[in-house]
């Protein structure tokens, strides 16, 4: 995008922006509106970019209660600066739920960190896309997560940040088939697959790798340690039985996690990792307890 000229709607709600028009990364159209009730006529005027909203550090708690934030974060990528240190858990909270970037206001710095926030939705984008599906659960599938994992570990290398692949095992779907047949049981993949992404973030990828195989892709995390957290949290939705052919499933899952960069750096070794720990793992579920399996346990 060097040289581009970058689209931005600068939404100030009490705070000023300063943003020059151009700066070393390339030149910035500017549109200015004051306050959140004149943002949805600034998105309404022209496609944008990015979307900067700059407010007091108080009032990051109650952003996601504008009427127009699922919008904003849909169409554009969303930074938001606050005049003083924002704190970590809203600011976590407003990354969850898409935005970009959350930063203390630096006009200086407020360009590149645009330019970094428009590519990093620009690739989110591009893993949402799939552009190979898995016909038994319209999901991505192993092609399409290799070249999604494949771009977001480029990016990493130009700006280094965790993430981490789970493969995630499944255990009964085969006795589910036998007993209530091919449709039940796909129905039953597709299920899996919706409760899988309601317990994830927008940019987040849930893939298939094969009829009883799935993988998450993690592109963002704080620490990697929180893929275990995320690999926890996908274990405890699974618990709950599955209403399939007017009967109650138990699914039972064991999970493996490949991290960047301690486990790998390239889309292969990631993949082979985490489905060789998923593989070798036991599955947990039905009243189970196990642990979900890292390359680096026990290391």
């Amino acid at each position: 995008m060097n040289g581009q000229t970058l689209r931005v709607l600068v939404v100030e709600q009490g705070v000023s922006a300063g943003l020059p028009a151009r700066d070393a990364l390339g030149p910035l159209e500017l549109r200015r509106v004051a306050g959140l009730d004149a943002a949805v006529q600034g998105l309404d005027a022209g496609p944008v970019d990015a979307l900067l909203l700059t407010l007091p550090c108080d009032a990051l708690a109650s952003l996601p209660a504008w009427p127009a934030f699922s919008r904003a974060v849909a169409e554009a990528a969303v930074l938001v600066a606050c005049d003083g240190e924002p704190g970590l858990e809203a600011a976590l909270h407003l990354v969850q739920l898409g935005v970009q970037d959350v930063l203390a206001l630096d006009a200086s710095a407020l360009p590149r960190a645009l330019r970094l926030a428009v590519e990093r939705r620009r690739l989110q984008e591009l893993s949402r896309k799939a552009l190979g599906t898995d016909l038994l659960t319209g999901l991505p599938d192993q092609a399409q997560l290799a070249e999604q994992l494949t771009q977001l570990l480029a990016m990493r290398e130009r700006q280094p940040a965790p993430m981490a692949l789970l493969a995630v095992r499944l255990d009964g779907l085969a006795a589910a088939e036998a007993r209530l047949g091919r449709e039940s049981a796909n129905a039953l993949r597709r299920k899996i697959a919706v409760r899988l992404r309601v317990g994830l973030r927008a940019g987040d990828v849930v893939a298939a790798l094969g009829a009883d195989l799935l993988a998450v892709l993690l592109p963002q995390l704080q620490d990697v340690q929180d893929a275990a957290r995320v690999a926890d949290k996908l274990q405890e939705a699974l618990r709950a039985p599955f209403a399939v052919a007017g009967e109650q499933v138990a699914i039972a899952a064991a999970i493996g996690a490949a991290r960047y960069p301690q486990d790998g750096r390239d889309a292969a070794t990631l993949l082979r990792l985490a489905t060789g720990l998923a593989a070798a793992a036991p599955t947990q579920g039905r009243g189970g307890s196990a642990a979900p399996a890292a390359a680096n346990d026990g290391a």
